[in-house]
């Protein structure tokens, strides 16, 4: 396959929480959705099935997503998506792809690269293949090359890499529960 290596039709090992939900619950759900999202997302419904740990992802994803995040959106998006590719998780891939690509500038060449795992990242700006760089030699070896440590130097602070190393874990993390769960994908999100 050219993108994911799960199929993207599935049946949920663990089915979203559904409504109506008991006050904690319906509490902690209108926290972790989007603002201005009608409907709650279903990994929120899925997390939500264990609320101590639902609570306390609230901080540091609203951190990585949020106004104060130490890196760009578009810096950000280009970590997510190419995290989630690798993972091949879709459904985080094509939620972030509907919500953010259009802010962050993705090219259609931009969300084509970080939907697939074989596609020529030369096709990205160079910013952007240092990154997916980054990513990729953190899924492959948990670990970052001399080489590429020294370009991401040139471009990112210290406070800057650890915020780009977190959110790639953050979102291997995420593409574990969304893969492994089997959450159901958004009707509106993209699709590889």
């Amino acid at each position: 396959m050219t993108t994911a290596t799960m199929p993207s039709a599935r049946t949920p090992r663990i089915p979203p929480l559904e409504a109506p939900f008991p006050e904690p619950i319906a509490d902690l759900l209108a926290r972790m959705n989007p603002p201005g999202r009608p409907e709650i997302l279903a990994l929120f419904r899925v997390l939500a099935i264990n609320p101590e740990l639902a609570e306390r992802t609230l901080g540091l994803g609203r951190y990585l997503l949020g106004r104060k995040a130490a890196v760009s959106l578009r810096d950000r998006e280009v970590v997510i998506t190419r995290a989630c590719a690798r993972c091949g998780a879709e459904y985080e891939w094509g939620v972030h792809v509907a919500a953010f690509a259009d802010a962050a500038g993705f090219s259609a060449v931009d969300r084509r690269v970080m939907a697939s795992v074989i596609e020529d990242v030369a096709q990205l700006a160079p910013r952007d293949q240092l990154l997916v760089q980054m990513v990729d030699q953190l899924h492959d070896r948990s670990d970052i090359d001399d080489a590429l440590w020294q370009s991401l130097s040139e471009h990112w602070s210290h406070a800057q890499l650890i915020e780009l190393m977190m959110l790639a874990g953050w979102y291997h993390a995420v593409s574990y529960v969304c893969n492994a769960a089997r959450v159901p994908l958004e009707k509106w999100a993209a699709r590889w």
